[in-house]
């Protein structure tokens, strides 16, 4: 199973604020863990919203509405996707994270990502082998 592990922004992130050395150290330290136990597949801490773009669709049409953007609750400032046995497993990895805004209080939210058997009968043979053709390009680009 994965997990989209995704830390919400605050006030500081959207300002452009950076992690002090003693945050990137114990965020360091935790990333060795997830890795050493196999469970990281990516992990990276965003720019805020004012880098930002959303694309809206309605009515046919497409709309760029450029950040920041002002719900700063519904933002994320950094992620992580996990591979675990279940959600459970993927609760007490995150239990152990440092708090990514120390001093002040953080949230961090957990969700399961789809894989191909939860899209049932729809998700044709045809549409599998090319959602793997795309998974394996996909990674091939990364490696780059």
């Amino acid at each position: 199973m994965r997990f989209m592990v995704m830390v919400k922004a605050n006030a500081v992130t959207e300002a452009g604020g950076m992690p002090d050395e003693k945050l990137l150290t114990e965020m360091g330290a935790f990333n060795e863990e997830l890795v050493k136990a196999g469970v990281l597949l990516a992990g990276e801490g965003l720019h805020p919203s004012s880098k930002g773009a959303r694309v809206r669709f309605a009515d046919g049409k497409t709309t760029v509405i450029d950040g920041p953007f002002a719900e700063t609750k519904e933002l994320v400032a950094g992620f992580w996707l996990l591979q675990v046995k279940s959600r459970e497993e993927a609760i007490a990895w995150i239990r152990r994270c440092p708090n990514p805004a120390p001093g002040q209080e953080s949230e961090i939210e957990i969700r399961q990502v789809f894989e191909a058997a939860d899209f049932g009968e729809e998700f044709t043979p045809e549409l599998r082998e090319a959602e793997e053709r795309q998974r394996v390009e996909a990674e091939a680009n990364r490696r780059g």
